[in-house]
């Protein structure tokens, strides 16, 4: 058996280094694959309508909630009246994507309070393969919160080890008489 002085621990200690980062890497690969296969099977320019969303708009601009889907486009709005039922004419409000404006402070009193938008829409949409990445790519990309702690153990493990082989080294030169 070939033993070498100066090197206690060091083989075990190359070992997790190198364990480390191969998990490391491993979880990063396939943390990234997942994302490019959750995003490659979403369900691209799925197309919806809304019929009679309530918002209060302003000047200054209020968001469709169309507009806060994955990718979500509207259309051109179809239909715009007050909460009774008063169309408000195309000429009182302003659209830009899923913005709309009202374009004037004062139109008569049908522009007063909220309206009720109708218009198309598109977005992209989960399917089952995408839900089923989703949750793939969280449970991978959790394994990195646990990173710590495996090093803090690995270091506590490689100590103790060294302690051993240095209390081991020690006996063993004669410095203090063994029973």
């Amino acid at each position: 058996m070939k033993s070498e002085k100066g090197v206690a621990g060091l083989n075990v200690l190359l070992s997790v280094v190198t364990l480390l980062f191969v998990i490391g890497l491993v979880v990063m690969i396939f943390a990234l694959m997942g994302g490019e296969l959750r995003d490659a099977t979403a369900d691209k320019l799925t197309a919806g309508t809304v019929v009679n969303e309530t918002l209060t708009p302003s000047i200054a601009g209020t968001s469709l909630a169309s507009g806060l889907l994955v990718d979500g486009v509207c259309g051109t709005v179809t239909y715009v009246a007050n909460a009774t039922g008063g169309i408000i004419a195309s000429g009182n409000y302003t659209q830009t994507n899923c913005i709309i404006s009202n374009a004037t402070q004062v139109c008569n009193s049908t522009c007063n309070g909220n309206w009720l938008i109708s218009y198309p829409f598109t977005y992209t949409a989960n399917n089952t393969a995408t839900d089923t990445m989703s949750d793939t790519v969280s449970g991978i990309v959790g394994v990195t919160d646990w990173f710590a702690i495996i090093i803090v153990i690995t270091a506590m493990i490689v100590l103790i080890l060294l302690t051993v082989i240095i209390i081991t080294a020690i006996r063993g030169s004669g410095l203090i008489a063994s029973a």
